[in-house]
Formats: structure tokens, C-alpha cells, sequence
């Protein structure tokens, strides 16, 4: 079914910051079996089988592995090192009294990032109101400065849980050289990874304020992230050896950490016989890999670490093969029609010809990539063409709005496919352009009315909170009535089908109207609720300027109208956009009924391709539901694979009433379900992480957003999947 994607439908994988349903995870059940599909091909990939092809081998590498508090380091350590560009490792690590969850990503070489949860075994959780240990969440960055030459060692520079309490903060500058079979790494730490305090920082020299760490007294690391504390107070050595053995799946580790444990979160002081940690990580797959250790003289670590190739995601395929050319032709061009949408995954508006072109209106479909498409079709259009018929004309749209024409010399086409050897000549005689020719004579035709739906199952779960793990199993009716082709009627109906969320207690404190804090509550209410239900339509002033209009209920907790205007020139890196809504806050039970707040919310949205590592920032500036006005930095990164990974943060007037931390902040990855399944799709579901849901900077959840509706109007990616349009 058409736009059934979890995530966001035209969002071209940019998820709102928005909380969906439950914070912070939802996916459907057959992405979360695509994901143990994955697990298990990198536990055993079966040798020559079609299916799931594993990442490129990470565990057991020297320099490669996680430590303890996530992010590539010995144990309690950082090192210089980066994995892989576009990895993601999972990991999981416990040494008492502290059990730390890992989750980061390498979006590009030189930067790495992730997040954690650190469970304190001997400390209650405080805002639980029951008996459970204590949580706190963290967020890490690390840039690496320099790469190792044959004389220089790599360099890196790092930030330890910013934001939020920063129990366990820290800043650090580390140097890393690999000699033969050994790594070694030296650095310097502050906050947490300098409390052992062996020089005073030689930042102090500079001005007298270095010399203390804010928010330290009494033994206290808590307290909100700011920027006078980086690299304030006692500064300590770290470092340690990594060594890989002659078997090749073991390396082993000597680690010497910058932590005395006399100055605890908590004031949970932990003795410490010696600063000399002992280690060692085994591969048991290329993927996943198990680590132990011996640390403060007296106390074990076991860890496990699961490590993932987001960038070469990929799935053999068993899609219908591109059509014969000199294939019998169709009975009817709406035969021709049929065969476009099955074989070249195009949804057909209309097929025309004007003098010796043969024009095909057509929205994308099954292939992400349009040249893919585009070969299938020109195969099948050569089939049917007359012989008066000198090229192709490939119109693409999205919901009624014009994005792109791509033209095809007919006998360079069919020459090119029959050899490789003239694949250049056509792959540069293809003209591509935003202007679209009109229609000529029309050979057929679609209906404008077309009715779909779906029904599947989906998980909504959220960890992290006071409540403990909360999950809910619901099966979910998504359907669609297209009325022309600028609009169409959008429904979807979830049944809960086993939740534990009776023990969804906790609602955090808030001094601004509860605009998400009611989450619980919509969660608890019924076991069958409308989450969404809304007439969209589209239109179009001029070549690059696009609009929408909406109304109904637009998401779980809200119902209203709206609009947006998005100016998006053809292959330029920026498109500026702008959204306006009325919204009212739904009832509980998410029937029709409406509670008492309304507000307006809108934002100005500057969307800029920066050039620089596939990096897209996306910058909105507005009124949010509170009634707060701010900012929201998105920042993300597409990889090859469809895979993208992003980080977004939120701040806004509303100052001390926001919230715990002052701000919002989250990362996500929204992943292809083409990199899952054995038949191409263009559908993404996205797993985001944000540590709180809170009233400040919510935004709201719009299904349909005009960027991701028109994604391609950039030109690059089409060149470079130009090499699909013979598969």
C-alpha cells in the first residue's frame, strides 16, 4: 500500500522531532523481524543464499571496539580512533554497581556520536515511586582533530554526556598510534574522566576560573550542562595498550583511567585498589563480540557489542525481471499501464505523444531509484511504440505536483541495453530538467479516484523512564481515498492488542500547558483510537514554488488545519519553506471529541544540502505548542544505502518552565525497508531516541510534509544510481 511507511509519509526519511506515539521507539513488527534477520546474518550469514548481506567485519579488529560507556575506547577510556563510516553499534556492559546500554553512530568519518543509559544498581529511582534502580540518560560526541600519518599519532577531542544532569560529563583530548599488532592512546580528562586530579589544568595558567569545575561541590556532578564547565576543574592522565593477538578474533587490552571513584554521582564513592584496568575482546562473528575485564582491582566487567553496517544495508532482491525488449506488444495502452506499475514500479497518470516523443506521467513506486525504473519502462515502451517514436519523455509527480522530466534518446536506449559498450553514449545523450512539456494526443489515462489500504501489526515501546520497559502490540488499519490528483482522504485506526501500560505512571513536572505530557494518558485511555484522520491537498504556483493545505485529526493528541509553502528550485541544495496550523488538543480515548486548548504553531523551515559529507541541516524557527518560540537544528546525513542517521536539538524562550535540561534533543536513524525484504520498496520506518518528553519545543506531528513529497527534485542521486537501470 502506498505511503504505509511508519515513519511519516513524504518525509523522505526526515522524522519530525515530534513525539508519534510512545517515546522514543516505534516500529512495525516486520521491521523488527527485518532487524533480527540482520542480526542473525551477521551471527551466521549463510554462504551463497540469497538474503541479508552482513557488514563488512568490525569485532575483534585492533582499535575497532566499544568501551564500556559506548563510542570506540579501551574500557572506562576513550582512544582517538572512529569505526567505519557509517556504523552503529549496539552495546551493553555492566560493572557494579553501574549496567551501561550503548547505542552510537560514525554519520561521517571524523565525527562520532551515540547515547546511553548508565542503571545504577544501588540507587532508586526517585521519580519511579517504586523500587527500581536509579537511570540516567547521556549523549556523547567526539571529533577527530587529526589522522595518524606515519609520524603523527590520530588526534581526537570529546564531550561525555552533555546535556541534561551530567552526572557522568567530561571532556577530553586523546592521541592514538597503532605500531604493528599494537595501539596505544594517551589523553587528558576533565570532569569525570579527570577526578583522579593529577596535575591542575593547564588552562588555569590562562585564567584562575579554569581551576574550578561548576556544579561540583559537595561531591556533586549534577546539575545542567553548560558551557562554562568544559574542560574546568582537575585535569588526569588516561591511556592504555590494545594488543591484537596471533589468534585473530582476541585482542587484549591494559588500560590506565583518569578516575579515582572518590567523587561519585550520587556521592556512590566506589573504592579503587589501583587505576590499572586489564581486558580482553573476542570475536564471535564478524559483528558481534564479546568483552571482559578486571577493573579497580577488585570488580568484573562483561559486555557484548553488536556492531552494524548502516551504509552497505543492502538485500539480494527477487523483483520481476526487467522486461524483454522485443517482447510482443500490449493489446492496450492501459495493458502498457499495468505492466509499468508491476514491472517498473511506476504508478501511471497518463501516456501521450507529441510529433516523434512519447510522453509517460508517472509517480515513483517500488524502485528508489529512478533510473531503475526508467530502464524497466524503456524496455517495455520500446515494445509498444510505433516506429515514429524517437525518445521517451519521463515525467515524474508526486501527489499531483510536477518535480522532474527525465528524456531518453529511444536508439541509444535500446542500444546501450542490448551492450554495455554504449552504455556511454546514452547515459550522456539523457537530458534531465524541471521543465515539463505538455501532454500530447493522449493514449491513456488513469482514473483520478483510487482507494487503498493495509492492515499490520506494530510495536510502540519506550525504555529509559521511571515506568521501566513499557511496550503496546496493536494491529494497525491504514487506508487512502484519492480524490484527484492534488488530494486524497488519509485514515489510521490502531488496536491494541497486549500493552503493559498500567504501569505507565510517571508525568514529569511542567510549568507550560501539557502539550505532550498527557502522553500516558492518550496511551492508556482505549484500546482503539483513531491516530489519524485528514483530507490533504496539493497544488502548485509556478515551477519551484509548491503548497498543501490540511484538516482533521492530524495526529494522536491533536486535530486542526493547516498549511505549507515550500520554494524548492530544480537540483538547488536549498529549499525554504514555511507551515501555519489551528490545532486542539483531542480527547484521551482519541475518538472525535476535543479537550478545551488550542493554539497556533507554525514555523519558518530553511532546508540547506551543505556539501559537505551528504550532510543536510534543517533549521525551523517558530511557534511551537506551548507557545514557546525557538529553534530546531536538524542535522543528518543519507547514505548510499537509504539509511540515514540524524541528530536534532530545540531551544526556546520558555527558559526555566522547559523542562528538565533546559532543551530539547534526540537522535535517529531512519532505515529502508528495501534493505529488509526480498522486493524493492521506497517506504523507510524510523527508531528515534530522545531521553525525556517534555511540554518545551513540541512540534507538531504532521504526516505529510512538502520536502520529502518532492525529494526528487535533486538531481545528484540520479546520476549517481544511474548504474540501476540495467538491473
Amino acid at each position: 500500500m502506498r505511503h504505509s511507511s511508519p515513519a511519516p509519509a513524504g518525509t523522505g526519511g526526515l522524522p519530525s522531532p515530534a513525539v508519534r506515539s510512545m517515546s522514543p521507539t516505534r516500529l512495525p513488527l516486520a521491521l523488527a523481524v527485518g532487524l533480527a534477520s540482520l542480526v542473525m546474518a551477521g551471527l551466521a550469514p549463510p554462504a551463497g543464499a540469497a538474503g541479508l548481506e552482513s557488514s563488512p567485519r568490525l569485532a575483534g579488529q585492533l582499535g575497532a571496539g566499544q568501551s564500556d560507556f559506548g563510542g570506540v575506547g579501551l574500557m572506562q577510556t576513550p582512544t582517538a580512533r572512529m569505526a567505519p563510516e557509517g556504523s552503529m553499534s549496539i552495546s551493553a556492559s555492566r560493572t557494579q554497581p553501574y549496567r551501561r546500554y550503548n547505542v552510537f553512530f560514525q554519520p561521517v568519518s571524523w565525527l562520532e556520536g551515540g547515547f546511553r543509559y548508565v542503571e545504577v544498581e544501588n540507587r532508586e529511582f526517585a521519580a519511579s515511586g517504586g523500587d527500581r534502580n536509579n537511570l540516567d540518560k547521556g549523549a556523547d560526541v567526539k571529533v577527530r582533530l587529526l589522522e595518524e600519518t606515519r609520524y603523527w599519532p590520530q588526534l581526537a577531542v570529546g564531550f561525555r554526556d552533555v546535556g541534561g544532569t551530567t552526572l557522568f560529563g567530561a571532556e577530553y583530548l586523546v592521541a592514538s598510534k597503532r605500531w604493528y599488532d599494537v595501539d596505544i592512546s594517551l589523553g587528558l580528562g576533565w570532569g569525570y574522566l579527570g577526578n583522579a586530579g593529577d596535575v591542575g589544568s593547564p588552562l588555569g595558567w590562562v585564567a584562575g576560573r579554569f581551576d574550578e569545575r561548576p556544579g561540583r561541590a559537595g561531591g556533586d556532578q549534577g546539575g545542567e550542562f553548560a558551557v562554562d564547565q568544559l574542560f574546568r576543574g582537575p585535569m588526569a592522565l588516561f591511556g592504555g595498550i590494545e594488543y591484537q593477538t596471533p589468534w585473530d578474533p582476541l585482542v587484549l587490552q591494559l588500560e590506565y583511567e583518569g578516575n579515582d571513584y572518590a567523587n561519585e554521582p550520587q556521592d556512590n564513592d566506589q573504592t579503587q585498589e589501583t587505576r590499572v584496568n586489564v581486558g580482553a575482546r573476542l570475536a564471535l562473528s564478524d559483528n558481534l563480540e564479546l568483552r571482559a575485564g578486571w577493573q579497580r582491582g577488585d570488580t568484573a566487567m562483561a559486555g557484548l557489542t553488536y556492531n552494524i553496517d548502516l551504509a552497505g544495508l543492502h538485500q539480494v532482491k527477487r523483483d520481476p525481471p526487467p522486461a524483454e525488449l522485443e517482447a510482443p506488444p500490449q493489446e492496450s495502452w492501459a495493458r502498457v499501464a499495468a505492466e509499468l506499475e508491476t514491472n517498473a514500479g511506476m504508478r501511471v497518470t497518463r501516456i501521450g505523444q507529441q510529433g516523434d516523443r512519447l510522453q509517460v506521467v508517472a509517480e515513483p513506486g517500488a524502485f528508489r531509484a529512478l533510473p531503475q525504473s526508467e530502464g524497466r519502462a524503456g524496455r517495455i515502451l520500446h515494445a509498444n511504440a510505433g516506429e515514429d517514436v524517437e525518445s521517451f519523455y519521463f515525467q515524474w509527480e508526486n501527489r499531483g505536483l510536477s518535480l522532474r522530466e527525465s528524456v531518453h534518446d529511444r536508439d541509444a536506449f535500446v542500444a546501450a541495453a542490448r551492450s554495455s559498450e554504449h552504455e556511454a553514449d546514452h547515459r550522456h545523450g539523457i537530458y534531465a530538467h524541471a521543465r515539463l512539456d505538455e501532454i500530447g494526443s493522449p493514449h491513456y489515462e488513469s482514473s483520478p479516484r483510487r482507494f487503498d489500504w493495509g492492515l499490520g501489526p506494530r510495536l510502540d515501546q519506550n525504555f529509559g523512564g521511571p515506568d521501566g520497559y513499557l511496550y503496546r502490540l496493536m494491529a494497525v488499519a491504514d487506508a487512502e481515498l484519492q480524490t484527484d490528483r492534488h488530494g486524497w482522504f488519509s485514515g489510521q485506526l490502531a488496536w491494541t492488542l497486549a500493552d503493559n501500560l498500567d504501569k505507565y505512571e510517571y508525568r514529569g513536572q511542567s510549568e507550560l500547558p501539557r502539550v505532550r505530557t498527557f502522553l500516558g494518558d492518550y496511551l492508556a485511555e482505549s484500546s482503539l483510537g483513531i491516530e489519524n484522520l485528514q483530507y490533504t491537498r496539493t497544488g502548485q504556483w509556478g515551477d519551484d514554488w509548491y503548497v498543501m493545505g490540511y484538516g482533521g485529526l492530524l495526529e494522536m493528541m491533536y486535530a486542526g488545519a493547516g498549511g505549507e509553502v515550500l520554494y524548492r528550485p530544480f537540483n538547488s541544495p536549498v529549499a525554504l519553506g514555511a507551515d501555519l496550523n489551528w490545532v486542539r488538543q483531542r480527547e484521551f480515548d482519541q475518538s472525535f471529541d476535543l479537550r478545551d486548548y488550542d493554539t497556533w504553531t507554525g514555523h519558518l523551515t530553511a532546508y540547506v544540502e551543505t556539501g559537505l559529507e551528504d550532510v543536510l541541516a534543517k533549521v525551523s524557527v517558530g511557534r511551537y505548542l506551548a507557545g514557546d518560540l525557538g529553534t530546531t537544528l536538524d542535522l543528518s546525513r543519507e547514505f548510499d544505502s537509504g539509511a540515514r542517521v540524524g541528530a536534532w536539538a530545540t531551544w526556546t524562550d520558555a527558559d526555566d518552565d522547559f523542562g528538565e535540561g533546559g532543551f530539547d534533543k534526540g537522535l535517529y536513524v531512519s532505515l529502508p525497508l528495501d534493505a529488509f525484504f526480498t522486493r524493492s520498496s521506497r517506504d523507510h520506518a524510523t527508531i528515534a531516541w530522545r531521553p525525556l518528553t517534555r511540554d518545551g519545543g513540541a512540534a507538531l506531528t504532521r504526516r505529510y510534509q512538502l520536502y520529502g513529497l518532492t525529494e526528487e527534485r535533486r538531481l545528484g542521486d540520479y546520476w549517481r544510481d544511474y548504474d540501476t537501470t540495467w538491473d
